[in-house]
């Protein structure tokens, strides 16, 4: 399907990776609530785990050719750093600092949820960076697939008679 991006876009496919990534983790046994606050976007609690998670969501949509792009995930400039305001976040709510990745293409989507403990001990790669990326090559989603602390969903898109 290809892709030609509205005005409201970026709002739009925000929105919908925190309602997807809410209806995963519904189903995956979760009590999971979208929340408006700095440094995350969902708070889930498995009863049966007692894990408490509070996870930002990043979200992105890619034209054909740039399917393999890094998400950026934090920003660390300055006052803009967006892995501490996840930390404080998760602190105040008493939460294991998570986070999301949904990534959509013309052909198909990824979803990606590990903790930031497990990214920083094998993805994160050199600290000190302006920012952090969640790599989308061959190499680091392999990587991924077979990481049992990285959650995996790949979702294939077919379509008929949808063009314009």
């Amino acid at each position: 399907m290809e892709i030609n991006k509205s005005s409201r876009h970026q709002k739009i496919i925000g929105d919908f990776g925190e309602h997807l990534i809410c209806n995963l983790l519904s189903r995956s046994g979760f009590e999971v609530t979208i929340i408006n606050h700095t440094g995350i976007d969902l708070i889930a609690y498995h009863k049966s785990t007692q894990q408490r998670l509070g996870i930002s969501v990043k979200s992105r949509t890619r034209a054909a050719g740039t399917e393999d792009d890094s998400v950026n995930i934090f920003s660390n400039n300055g006052n803009n750093n967006d892995r501490q305001k996840v930390l404080d976040a998760c602190k105040a709510f008493a939460c294991e600092p998570w986070i999301a990745i949904y990534v959509e293409t013309t052909k198909y989507a990824e979803v990606y949820i590990t903790s930031i403990d497990n990214y920083d001990n094998k993805y994160r790669g050199k600290q000190g960076k302006a920012v952090d990326g969640w790599k989308m090559n061959a190499d680091y989603r392999n990587k991924y697939e077979v990481d049992v602390f990285v959650k995996h969903i790949r979702l294939d898109f077919f379509s008929t008679n949808w063009t314009w």
